[in-house]
């Protein structure tokens, strides 16, 4: 915030026009009567007035010289217009037949730029009850998945369509074509994220699949 106070020292019967003209940014004044000088000395009073916010660059002050904002302002001021330009979202599709066409609902790439969210590796967790559900039916467990993957997308800001990434972990490969059915409802081919899958030997709570995921959101 910027803050500027200035004191004025003029006669009593003084025209403060110029000055009460300038109160729109927040004048206050603090009228002190001055001491009584020798005869014929007029009162003298002083006048504070203070500036909040107020743009003074080329201003003339009291004491004659040309207002200039200090450069850390001037720095913060250009810091917070480029934040501002860089957080605007754009997701574009990347596609090359110079390499594998996708085999399932991902893209080979997306570039994106904007304010990124990493979502943690979610498990057939049921938040009501606090404990894995549908131990050994992986379509069910990956529909789980995926509801906890939406539910903190949208405490983020986001949707599945911002999401440019994701990784799928699988106890077993065998899954991976009802894993596919599942993930291919949320996500569409032509719009997917890009993805890898793995097995690994063994996922936390001995859970059926375990998918991450990164978004990208406008700021």
């Amino acid at each position: 915030m910027q803050s500027v106070v200035i004191l004025y020292e003029c006669d009593r019967d003084a025209d403060l026009t110029a000055l009460w003209d300038m109160s729109e940014v927040g004048v206050r004044e603090t009228n002190r009567k001055g001491r009584k000088g020798r005869k014929g000395r007029k009162q003298r009073n002083i006048y504070g007035a203070t500036f909040q916010d107020a743009d003074l660059t080329g201003a003339i002050m009291p004491d004659g010289e040309v207002y200039k904002p200090i450069a850390s302002q001037v720095e913060i001021g250009k810091q917070e217009t480029s934040l501002e330009k860089v957080i605007s979202m754009t997701r574009k599709v990347i596609h090359t037949d110079n390499a594998p066409a996708p085999v399932g609902p991902y893209n080979q790439a997306i570039a994106a730029s904007g304010q990124f969210v990493f979502v943690a590796g979610q498990i057939a967790i049921d938040p009501r009850l606090g404990d894995v559900v549908y131990t050994d039916d992986v379509k069910k467990q990956t529909e789980q998945v995926l509801a906890n993957l939406e539910a903190i997308l949208t405490a983020a800001g986001a949707t599945f369509q911002d999401v440019v990434k994701t990784t799928v972990f699988l106890a077993d490969m065998n899954d991976f074509a009802a894993v596919n059915a599942v993930y291919a409802k949320y996500f569409p081919e032509d719009t997917a994220p890009a993805r890898a899958c793995v097995q690994v030997s063994r996922l936390p709570k001995d859970v059926l699949v375990e998918i991450d995921a990164i978004a990208v959101i406008s700021g």
